[in-house]
């Protein structure tokens, strides 16, 4: 596994996932090496993270560092290869592994590192860094893209341009690619552009099966937000409805550089709280006596864990129309999706004076988890297609 973060040094979903396909590949007895970068990490204000839980014995973490700590990353940033890594990097992925799975590499390697190693190569997308030098399709970082003009737009986000980009290195490089995997439908048609030769398969995220949570009403009713509070997440456009609406509360876990603004916004009226970072239990605890999860993103996200979460513990979603959100929504049935605070609200009403609806919506959400959506069914397919790719290339 080669990407950019992984956790404790990461920020999200895309290192959360590379952990649990890792941590599900060594359970089912592989062997795993992950190449991350900690400079990337703490360049990005990451800081020194708590200690980690220990690896497997048949995982093996590479967390690369350089003596040039955030430099390294821009570096990568500026050339689109490992400039101060390529070493560290060629020594692991020149083993004779059976595969190797990039992920989000554009500080860890940039599209160079697509060349190293002779295994069969897979590469998933997390967010949209190949067609986007800002890694979000979001114009000025304000609004969805819907017109490239990626240098004034770079500019504006105070990014220097990526000039490697206005050559043949990337494309060059997603040759040695034998096939991509995209977490939505979304994802494969923002990336056509590309025109890629080699196959695109659609590979949704996928959550593991834990215990079943009891229910246990809460002393109020709430909608719930979990997640990171920042601009792009859309969590600030939840305050002000939810402000003026007084039939439910609204609980917003997790952390962010918008928290400070976002606190001030929903002031003392008590309607709105904020839990901060929480652990996996208790943001379950959290998950599971909601009447709805809302996921509000602005921008085009390609398939937020967080949908799957609520669905495991039979809590609907509600989720903004946009990007690939609506999709596990409507192959479920496992909630609603909005486009304005008058529908979004209409929808948190009907979830909350109908209990049977909302219990009926969340069943079907948790169904589709275990049909589409479990580890089982990914892992299935994820190893019958490198068996598949593994066979080809023997014949």
């Amino acid at each position: 596994m080669l990407t950019t973060f992984y956790p404790p040094y990461g920020f999200g979903g895309d290192a959360n996932f590379v952990q649990n396909l890792t941590l599900e590949l060594a359970a089912r007895g592989h062997t795993v090496d992950v190449v991350h970068c900690r400079d990337s990490y703490r360049a990005l204000g990451g800081g020194e993270p708590a200690e980690r839980s220990p690896d497997p014995a048949n995982v093996t973490v590479h967390g690369l560092e350089s003596r040039w700590g955030a430099l390294s990353p821009i570096a990568t940033h500026q050339t689109g290869r490992p400039f101060f890594k390529e070493k560290q990097i060629k020594q692991v992925l020149e083993q004779p592994f059976d595969v190797i799975h990039y992920h989000n590499i554009s500080l860890v390697g940039g599209p160079k590192v697509l060349a190293y190693g002779k295994a069969v190569k897979l590469y998933t997308w997390h967010e949209y860094w190949l067609v986007c030098p800002t890694n979000l399709l979001m114009r000025d970082g304000r609004a969805p893209c819907v017109e490239r003009r990626c240098i004034s737009c770079t500019v504006r986000q105070g990014r220097p341009p990526q000039w490697w980009r206005s050559t043949n290195l990337l494309r060059q490089s997603l040759e040695n690619v034998d096939t991509f995997l995209s977490p939505s439908r979304f994802g494969i048609a923002q990336h056509r552009e590309l025109e890629l030769k080699q196959p695109v398969v659609h590979l949704p995220c996928f959550v593991g099966s834990v215990r079943p949570l009891e229910a246990e009403p809460a002393a109020e009713p709430y909608f719930l937000y979990a997640g990171r509070l920042e601009y792009i997440k859309g969590v600030g456009t939840l305050i002000e409805p939810f402000r003026k609406w007084n039939k439910a509360r609204l609980v917003i876990a997790g952390t962010g550089a918008e928290e400070t603004r976002l606190r001030d916004a929903a002031g003392c009226t008590g309607r709105i709280e904020f839990t901060g970072l929480l652990s996996m239990e208790k943001l379950r605890g959290l998950y599971r006596n909601a009447v709805a999860v809302i996921v509000p993103s602005l921008t085009y996200e390609l398939f937020p864990l967080v949908i799957l979460e609520a669905f495991r513990e039979g809590t609907p979603v509600i989720v903004r129309d946009r990007g690939s959100l609506p999709e596990p929504v409507l192959d479920s049935g496992g909630g609603f999706v909005y486009d304005n605070d008058d529908a979004l609200l209409a929808h948190a009403e009907r979830l909350l004076i109908d209990p049977v609806l909302r219990d009926d919506l969340g069943a079907r959400g948790r169904r589709a988890v275990g049909t589409q959506w479990s580890r089982d069914t990914h892992m299935r397919r994820y190893l019958d297609l490198i068996e598949d790719l593994r066979t080809t290339r023997r014949t």
